[in-house]
């Protein structure tokens, strides 16, 4: 299909949820896409940080088709062998002891609010079921996930949003404390790092503080991860960065290495709370998207762990590069910040245009927070592909 014929289907047959750029990508193979033009864009969005391992990856391609030829679905009526495989990785991975499937991070983020509050009312009564969140957070569209999102922005037009949930700054113990009862908190909600929310990285004693909270006041410490995890920072799971453990965390995005699976991952005491017909999710950890997931996570782990390894030598490598560009256009770059593979650039005005401007020159990157770009190509980038990323995206900002 030309691009004119899918730009009007799209506006004739789709509801209008999303601003979209005008690229229609048809295929894809490690950090490069190819338009339906046949155009070629270097892309360090990565599906929204989906792409963990680049589009197309071989061990994730031939997982599936191996799999599409033996059993697709079966639901959860019945054991799912890769199911049990693929929890056995995260749980041997993580501290966890059990794992619930189900099918994107807003889905895993509503299983763990369900989770901490059954706990908190099996543990202390019907009184403790508060959840502290952050503001300029991001969790997910869905009721709960969005009530739990501290961005305004987000909650127009579907109010009243659902009771029990409280925003406090990210990164302000003080704030954390006043705002944790002991009688009415169940868990802090937290992402280790805010990404939709401007790639918004915490003070380096943040989340020992947080973990001294929730203990004292007997509140679960859940992580959302979906961002995050599975790599993205350098680390398998960025709580691995703060030196501290949380009660529940939430997976999706890079666990599938591309295909829709999300997860919750919680300690046993925790875990016992979900019995059988307290929760569900009919496609959750289908025996493809599993397939998947495993070779995803296996291929990260494999040769010595060195897609972790490279993860951080490219992190860095970026974040040298982003800081550069603050010297090259100062009053325009403001600073650069991040974590592995999980960076971004703030700029002094509103960054679509150059969003837009990047595409015309074949490089794919993400506006976030109005006037953040947001960077998180897949972790077996090379330093070839930031450099040109980055000549791209000064080119354009030497036109602003």
């Amino acid at each position: 299909m030309e691009m004119d014929k899918i730009l009007e289907e799209s506006a004739r047959y789709l509801m209008d949820t999303y601003g979209r750029l005008p690229v229609a990508p048809r295929k894809g193979r490690g950090v490069r896409v190819w338009g339906a033009d046949d155009r070629e864009y270097i892309d360090f969005v990565g599906g929204i940080a989906v792409n963990v391992l680049g589009h197309c990856h071989p061990k994730v391609v031939v997982a599936i088709q191996k799999q599409a030829q033996r059993l697709i679905h079966i639901s959860n009526l019945y054991f799912i062998e890769n199911q049990v495989k693929l929890a056995r990785l995260l749980v041997e991975h993580s501290f966890a002891d059990k794992v619930f499937f189900c099918n994107s991070g807003a889905e895993a983020n509503e299983g763990a609010i369900k989770l901490a509050r059954k706990y908190a009312r099996g543990a202390y009564g019907e009184g403790k079921y508060e959840i502290v969140t952050a503001l300029n957070s991001f969790h997910g569209r869905t009721y709960g996930a969005l009530s739990a999102t501290g961005q305004s922005k987000f909650h127009a037009g579907f109010e009243p949003m659902l009771p029990g949930f409280i925003h406090v700054p990210f990164g302000d113990v003080e704030a954390l404390k006043k705002a944790v009862s002991p009688k009415k908190t169940c868990a802090v909600l937290l992402e280790p790092i805010q990404a939709e929310g401007g790639v918004r990285v915490p003070p380096p004693d943040y989340f020992r503080h947080v973990r001294e909270i929730c203990d004292t006041s007997g509140a679960l410490l859940i992580l959302d991860e979906v961002q995050t995890g599975m790599g993205r920072t350098g680390e398998l799971f960025a709580y691995k960065h703060f030196g501290i453990k949380p009660d529940i965390m939430t997976l999706a995005k890079g666990l599938g290495g591309g295909v829709p699976i999300g997860a919750v991952l919680g300690t046993g005491k925790v875990a016992r709370a979900f019995t059988p017909g307290t929760h569900a999710a009919t496609f959750g950890g289908n025996p493809l998207v599993c397939a998947a997931a495993i070779a995803t996570i296996q291929t990260i782990l494999e040769d010595n762990q060195y897609l972790l390894e490279n993860c951080k030598r490219m992190g860095a490598h970026l974040s040298k590069r982003l800081s550069e560009l603050i010297n090259a256009f100062p009053g325009l770059a403001l600073g650069a910040r991040g974590i592995g593979l999980l960076q971004a650039l703030e700029l002094s005005r509103p960054c679509a245009a150059v969003v837009r401007a990047c595409i015309e020159n074949g490089l794919l990157i993400n506006c976030t927070a109005d006037n953040v770009l947001r960077f998180m190509p897949p972790i077996t980038v090379q330093e070839p592909d930031i450099d040109q990323a980055v000549s791209i995206l000064s080119e354009v900002l030497k036109k602003l």
